[in-house]
Formats: structure tokens, sequence, C-alpha cells
């Protein structure tokens, strides 16, 4: 019999987080982080581009099996927008590919713009982005210069409002669904404006009910994974598993219903919501996540193995 690989790191769990800067990828910033923390396990709850900075939720341990919750929620973004010039990935990094005049456009004509881009719209993903055409990345695909058809997608636009304006660049405060790719919003506005744009500057501000406001830089975290205590004062900067889904009802399980729940089985709880996603608790301990199903039970969907 083959033995089980033993699983290396610390087994913490929590929500960091962090404020990834410019210049690397997510994917970099997330495992500086797992090494700091020497975690067993952790992920990231949606990419930031390397050109963008801000918030980027980093789940370790059993916070991984509530990662999908948090790449469903609503961003926030602060954006800069340069009117001019069209590049190949629309942002700051690529090649300018088409510089058109910006003469004669006035902060008014860009507000006016915004309008159309408000609320339920079409968006066509960039062919710089990472979803896959026939099992291919399309950025893999943008690099050899050649160009796929892509079937638009439906995104909301909850906020769309000019916070600074010194043209040929404005700036703009973005909260938007999931799915949304901000340089294309860019690029779409700056098409209807008839001159090209690009992205020039990009941060995220908000993710669900999380702000910039509690975000920890890396340098904070190398610093203090070097401290004598490093791995107390390192776990206290971790959020709570739960705080990922402070919107959802909480529903508090008696013995027997918890018991129930951990073993799969639905359980009818007096009272509870008619519909839709519940925390779960047995006590002060968050068990996890549940649902409402259609006869009023309340099924386990995602548990967490120290609930």
């Amino acid at each position: 019999m083959a033995r089980r690989r033993r699983q290396s790191g610390r087994p913490v769990n929590g929500i960091l987080l962090l404020d990834k800067p410019v210049g690397i990828t997510s994917n970099a910033a997330l495992q500086q982080v797992k090494r700091g923390y020497r975690a067993r396990k952790a992920g990231h709850t949606g990419s930031l581009d390397p050109l963008a900075s801000g918030l980027l939720p980093i789940c370790l341990g059993d916070a991984t099996k509530l990662s999908s919750f948090l790449l469903d929620a609503d961003k926030r973004y602060w954006v800069r927008v340069k009117l001019g010039e069209k590049t190949a990935t629309a942002d700051a990094e690529g090649e300018v590919i088409e510089t058109r005049p910006t003469d004669g456009i006035t902060e008014q004509h860009v507000r006016d713009a915004l309008e159309g881009f408000r609320g339920e719209i079409a968006q066509l993903p960039p062919m710089y982005s990472a979803i896959k055409h026939k099992g291919e990345r399309l950025y893999d695909i943008a690099r050899r210069g050649e160009e796929v058809e892509r079937t638009p997608r439906v995104i909301q636009i909850h906020e769309l409002e000019v916070v600074a304006c010194e043209l040929p660049e404005f700036e703009l405060n973005v909260v938007c669904s999931k799915g949304t790719y901000v340089r294309t919003l860019a690029e779409d506005i700056g098409e209807k404006l008839g001159c090209g744009a690009h992205v020039s500057g990009l941060r995220r501000t908000g993710v669900g009910p999380y702000s910039e406001a509690d975000m920890h830089t890396l340098e904070e975290i190398e610093t203090q994974a070097e401290e004598r205590d490093g791995f107390v004062g390192l776990d206290a900067k971790l959020l709570p598993m739960d705080s990922a889904l402070s919107a959802w009802p909480e529903i508090k399980l008696n013995k027997d219903m918890a018991f129930y729940i951990r073993q799969g089985q639905p359980v009818l709880v007096p009272k509870a919501p008619l519909e839709g996603w519940v925390r779960l608790y047995s006590g002060d301990a968050f068990l996890g996540v549940g649902e409402v199903q259609d006869d009023g039970r309340i099924a386990p969907r995602r548990l967490l193995a120290n609930g």
C-alpha cells in the first residue's frame, strides 16, 4: 500500500487582505504570502493584472473552500483612463497600435459617454485574458499575433463615476459584477468618444464585503515573518473565515442539527430563511455554508474540516 504523502506547512485558517503591488502577478504575491505564513494551503480570489495594484484576498487553509464565493462577489476599482491611444493589451503595458486626436473632447463628453455603460451591458472579453478557447488561454493565442472569435458576456456595472478629469486622462470609480474586464470597459468608452483609450492605472479597492482599509502589504508580511513571535503577529492579521459571507443570514444549529449537517444531511431549522445561502454555526463555531432547499430544509453545501 502506498504511503499517504504528509502535508507540509502550518494548518493556519483565515483570510488576509493583501495590497498587491504593481509589477508582479497575483500568483507570485500568493506564493510570497504562503511562504511567509508557512501555510499548508493557500489560494487567491481572482487575479489582478501585473499592472494593477490593490485588494487581493488570500484564503489560507480551510478558507480556500470559500474562495469561490469571493470570486463571484462584486468588485470595486479606481481606474485611470488615457484617451487617444489604443494599445494591444488595452493597458499601459501593451504596444500602442493606434493614435487618434482628442481635440474638442471635454469632461462633459466623458460624463455623457458613461451613460451607456451603466447597468446590464454586454462585454466582449479581450484577447489578452485567461479565458480558454479550445483548451488554450486567449492571452497565449494573442501573443502569437492571432485573434479568435469570442462570445459577448452579460455583466453589471453598478456604479461608474468620474472622480477626476485632466484630459486626455480621467479617473473613474467602478463597481461591477464578476467577469467584468475594466480594460475592455475603458477601451469601449474610448471608442464611444471616437478617439480610443486604454487603462493607464488600475487599483482594486473592494471585493465583496472587504475594503482597502484593512489591507496589508507584502513588506509587512515579510517583516513580521522574521520576528521572533512572527506567527503570532501574522495570524493576528487574518480575518475570520466567515467574514467573507457577512451579508448572508446566520443560522444557529442545536447539537442534533449540527450532527446531521456534519453527516451531509439536510435539517429543518425553525424560522430559517425561505431561500438562498446561509452561514451555519454550532454555538460560536462556524461550520460552513448551506442552502435552503425547496422543501424548506437547509442542506450543507460546503463544510469546514475544523467546523
